[in-house]
């Protein structure tokens, strides 16, 4: 999704309007791309340890408990204020593929997916019917067929 650097601008320019903890701007990166991505944990937390290494951010007290707030230093203003417009670009194509890919909202599908895959979570936890299964395979088969006539 990002080229190298991107993310670390993305993050600082999340950031300039007011501190964030890892988990809004991880949000905020999916609302963008209208779910289609969301950077994980994994990729978010190293980068923020590595702005605030390079001074750029700070933690913040938080009034909500364990987690960290992170906001922006003069330093970290300052870079993005020299590379406003590649991190402007790098925004501007998560709203991209927000457009591009989701012209409509799909939060329902998207919820009722995952209302189905907890369903078929908790029937088939442990289940060695081979009967079950086939059963349950053929209710989603008939469910594609019926979407695909839509």
């Amino acid at each position: 999704m990002f080229e190298a650097g991107e993310l670390r601008l993305v993050l600082l320019m999340l950031m300039q309007a007011q501190a964030r903890h890892g988990y809004d701007l991880i949000r905020e990166i999916e609302d963008r791309t209208g779910g289609h991505y969301a950077p994980s944990p994994g990729i978010i937390y190293p980068t923020l340890a590595m702005l605030e290494d390079l001074g750029h951010i700070e933690s913040q007290p938080s009034s909500g408990g364990a987690k960290r707030l992170f906001g922006l230093t003069t330093a970290g203003d300052a870079h993005l204020g020299e590379r406003r417009a590649e991190a402007e670009a790098a925004i501007a194509r998560l709203d991209v593929v927000r457009a591009e890919i989701s012209p409509v909202d799909a939060g329902p599908v998207r919820r009722a997916m995952l209302n189905l895959t907890a369903a078929l979570d908790i029937r088939l936890a442990g289940s060695q019917d081979q009967q079950t299964l086939f059963a349950a395979a053929s209710l989603i088969d008939d469910a594609a067929r019926k979407i695909e006539r839509l």
